[in-house]
């Protein structure tokens, strides 16, 4: 049983409604607080968007996820698992990033993860917009290459936009295999679909053994089918999870800068994270949550549950 410190507090105790959010109700501990160092999950907040390039408002995604996340309770009614009880988790706060400034908000965010895995601390990050991952995965898989499970309806690998603009949500992975922070053949996409203006990224997939799992492969061999790949090609080496929202179909996820139709409902949404049960997940992030065209607050909810299902995986594998 770990410190009742870091157990979040119950709604027997406190109504959801009432007191100051913090993810999942659970401490929240900055940089001088010296029970930090006792921490072994830390949840993260990454408000910044300024990678995106149609619909802006994931930079709010951090504020509004802390608020649904207070349904979350202590036990995960399918799995039986119960993280707050496994390891302890802790709120981190949220890195300060510079709206005005890409490459010195990237560099904010990666000093941020220093010290984070100088503390031994495995993150989980609510974005922000998707490039959000590779600063993160510039302090994570600065001395080896990681494998990545990546939910998404885009692969993220362009080349760049607008004749040689290199940082966009629709680049972090291109830079990513380019700086040799990702090992390309244990990188998995899944659900990607929709238009698109060219195969530039889907070759450049190809070239270098990423494999891609399209939303029709994916409903025609189920989900247990296409997660046990997943986890074979991850294996046993580190890996980051990156899940972006717009993986689920805008009927269940309407809030969010980039929707593509034809997706997984939101129970899907949950299960293919559970089938990663075992994985060894070193870092995850859940990313383009865009309160502005969330009305209902249902996509926050949904990614406030889906991030409890990463932190549960987690928590199981580092707790057993």
């Amino acid at each position: 049983m770990t410190d009742p410190f870091f157990h979040p507090v119950s709604g027997m105790d406190l109504p959801r409604f009432a007191g100051v959010p913090s993810f999942m109700r659970l401490p929240v501990l900055l940089p001088d607080n010296p029970r930090r160092a006792e921490v072994q999950i830390g949840l993260i907040g990454v408000p910044w968007d300024s990678g995106t390039t149609n619909r802006p408002g994931p930079r709010h995604g951090p504020r509004q996820l802390r608020d649904s996340s207070t349904m979350i309770r202590a036990e995960n009614g399918a799995t039986g698992v119960r993280p707050f009880e496994l390891v302890n988790c802790a709120d981190l706060g949220d890195v300060g990033p510079n709206p005005a400034d890409i490459p010195d908000s990237m560099a904010r965010i990666t000093a941020f993860y220093n010290d984070v895995k100088a503390e031994n601390i495995l993150p989980l990050t609510a974005g922000g917009d998707h490039l959000s991952s590779l600063p993160i995965l510039r302090s994570l898989a600065a001395e080896t290459p990681l494998g990545m499970v990546h939910f998404d309806s885009h692969t993220d690998l362009y080349h760049s936009y607008f004749d040689g603009t290199m940082y966009t949500h629709g680049t972090p992975f291109r830079r990513a295999i380019e700086e040799g922070l990702l090992d390309p053949k244990r990188v998995v996409q899944i659900g990607i679909r929709g238009t698109t203006y060219d195969r530039e990224d889907t070759d450049f997939a190809s070239s270098v053994g990423i494999r891609i799992i399209r939303i029709e492969e994916f409903f025609e061999r189920g989900v247990s089918d296409v997660m046990a790949e997943a986890r074979e090609i991850v294996g046993a080496g580190a890996t980051y999870l990156s899940y972006d929202i717009d993986f689920v179909d805008p009927t269940f996820a309407p809030g969010t800068g980039t929707p593509e139709v034809g997706g997984p409902t939101s129970f899907q949404a949950l299960q293919v994270v559970r089938e990663l049960d075992g994985v060894n997940i070193v870092g995850a992030d859940l990313v383009e949550v865009s309160p502005p065209f969330d009305q209902s607050g249902g996509t926050a909810f949904l990614g406030a549950s889906v991030m409890f299902e990463i932190l549960c995986v987690m928590a199981n594998r580092l707790g057993s």
